[in-house]
């Protein structure tokens, strides 16, 4: 048996799991924040409710996983680096080109950095943390798994901009999405969990955290869904806006004397959303501590929850019906009352909740009332997994 290991790089961050294959057992996870950014802070958990916690100066990724995997050594999570038989990078972009994961080779690489466009918050990290396990495990098998792959089967007039045909024609602007890798997942444990064939469902996925978006899954392919053509779009989230009107873009530019649209951009993701409405945290938890007594929380929190509902009838109605509900992701998993607030509202479509099955955190369940004639269901997501299994599935 081999161990492999999942890696989703950010631009100062690096994350992990590291399981033994092919019985996916979890011997590992963590996470190394700051990188560059001086005090950087690891965390390693593993064993039994074993962790190791650290406060060092990290420049870049090389040194991130350098020390990261000296660490598996030191804690004896790892005896040598040989029982590393494979790395699966998370990776945001994939446009039109990568419709599924692939071994990281040179020609590989270059064309996901040609990709850097369609994700410049997100690429480059993945990039970095590409090479940098390259160049300390050359012999290693690399796969890349990208968040846009699962959303390449939605269909031209759901992908499509109703902008000139052109930019599409001569630059690709269209609809990608993103999280593709945890509808991946979700959706098929959701048909385990039902019984039924993937491709015989209907299913509108709901994965909440503080980056937040809908999937519609029919006939077992991604159908449409909230994200655009970068995760800005969509629905209301921790710091992103999701959906705006482009023109009160250039009403508020001119008001407040922006004159670049990068600002903007900026603006849109890591001002709005949650903390921009609330003016109190992007802490979904802390908004809903606060909106008893605090106008701004209150709207904030529902204007998500609108958000959600818009986009679940628009979903339904695309589709023809619905056969189940699926919460997913941070909020999804642990919001009790927002689970059950939600669904209040989609009772027409027969979404009912049992107040007592729901009542529990981050455990997969069905928690539909036992009339409901749409099943209702929570579905912890596991990204890593995906990744580690399609490193199995492409060394074969």
């Amino acid at each position: 048996m081999g161990k492999s290991i999942a890696i989703n790089a950010g631009s100062s961050t690096l994350k992990f799991k590291l399981f033994e294959m092919p019985n996916e057992k979890l011997l590992a996870l963590g996470a190394i924040e700051r990188i560059g950014l001086g005090n950087s802070d690891v965390e390693i958990k593993y064993g039994d409710g074993k962790k190791y916690t650290d406060t060092l100066d990290i420049k870049n990724h090389d040194e991130a996983i350098q020390l990261l995997l000296d660490k598996l050594i030191s804690l004896k999570i790892l005896e040598s680096f040989d029982e590393i038989t494979g790395v699966g990078h998370r990776v945001v972009a994939g446009g039109e080109y990568f419709t599924d994961s692939v071994i990281i080779d040179d020609k590989t690489l270059q064309e996901i950095e040609s990709l850097r466009e369609f994700a410049p918050l997100h690429e480059p990290a993945n990039v970095l943390g590409i090479k940098a396990f390259k160049k300390i495990l050359p012999d290693v098998i690399s796969v890349a798994v990208f968040d846009t792959s699962f959303h390449t089967t939605l269909p031209e007039v759901n992908y499509m901009y109703s902008l000139p045909y052109e930019y599409y024609e001569k630059h690709k602007a269209r609809k990608y999405g993103a999280h593709g890798t945890s509808y991946r997942y979700v959706s098929q444990r959701a048909a385990d969990m039902l019984g039924k064939p993937l491709e015989d469902l209907k299913l509108v996925v709901l994965h909440l955290g503080a980056g937040a978006s809908i999937d519609a899954i029919k006939d077992g392919k991604s159908y449409d869904t909230s994200m655009g053509f970068s995760p800005v779009a969509g629905i209301t989230m921790a710091t992103r806006s999701g959906d705006v009107d482009p023109s009160v873009l250039q009403y508020v530019m001119d008001k407040e004397n922006i004159t670049n649209f990068d600002d903007m951009i900026d603006i849109l993701n890591h001002k709005s959303g949650l903390i921009g409405i609330s003016g109190v945290s992007a802490d979904m938890r802390e908004v809903e501590e606060a909106q008893t007594e605090n106008h701004r929380a209150h709207l904030a929190r529902d204007m998500f929850m609108n958000r959600v509902v818009r986009y679940i009838g628009s979903y339904v109605a695309e589709m023809g019906g619905i056969d189940a509900l699926v919460f997913t992701a941070g909020i999804g998993e642990n919001s009790i009352t927002l689970r059950q607030e939600l669904t209040d509202q989609l009772s027409y479509f027969g979404i009912k909740v049992d107040s007592e099955k729901n009542n529990i955190r981050g455990v997969e369940r069905d928690i539909s009332t036992n009339d409901a004639t749409v099943k209702t269901l929570l579905i912890p997501t596991d990204e890593e997994l995906m990744i580690v299994r399609d490193i199995e599935r492409l060394r074969k």
